[in-house]
């Protein structure tokens, strides 16, 4: 099974209907498992903050939602993420292709990377980074935990996680 096939697994044994998604190279074969899987409601997004605000329809709907995206994005989810995510007690899990990092060969992509974390943690969400794709066998807690807690949380994952570019 590949990487991306088991993160697709843990999204529908956690029951998450909802997927919307902005385009990344990195996280392109989890977004072709959770386009194909026919348990998975997946809308794209053209924006990251659009996105949000999918998910938050789908979750006052009844669906458990997610978002997959980029983290040079983050700057312009960060209104989204408080006055309707975490005002409103949402959970989101978002899995973040954490671009800018080692092995990063495009160079504007690296200044977000240096701000992605502190911006996380300023708004009190639980991060956590995946380097090898073992880590990814925490992401079942992970959806546990988002959905308990009704917050958001963000799995980073690097190019070493992916496997190079």
């Amino acid at each position: 099974m590949s990487i991306s096939e088991q993160i697709v697994r843990d999204l529908v044994a956690n029951n998450i209907a909802f997927v919307t998604t902005v385009p990344c190279k990195q996280l392109g074969g989890v977004i072709d498992a959770v386009e194909a899987h026919p348990d998975i409601m997946h809308v794209p997004a053209n924006k990251e903050d659009e996105g949000m605000g999918l998910c938050a329809g789908a979750w006052m709907g009844g669906k458990r939602p997610m978002i997959i995206m980029q983290n040079t994005a983050i700057g312009v989810t960060i209104n989204t993420l408080v006055t309707l995510t975490q005002f409103y007690r949402m959970p989101l899990p978002m899995l973040i292709s954490y671009r800018g990092e080692l092995k990063e060969p495009v160079a504007c992509q690296a200044e977000m990377a240096v701000h992605t974390k502190a911006l996380l943690a300023q708004l009190n969400i639980p991060t956590y980074h995946f380097h090898k794709q073992a880590d990814a066998d925490e992401l079942d807690a992970i959806l546990k935990y988002t959905f308990m807690c009704n917050k958001p949380v963000a799995i980073l994952t690097d190019a070493t996680f992916w496997g190079g570019y």
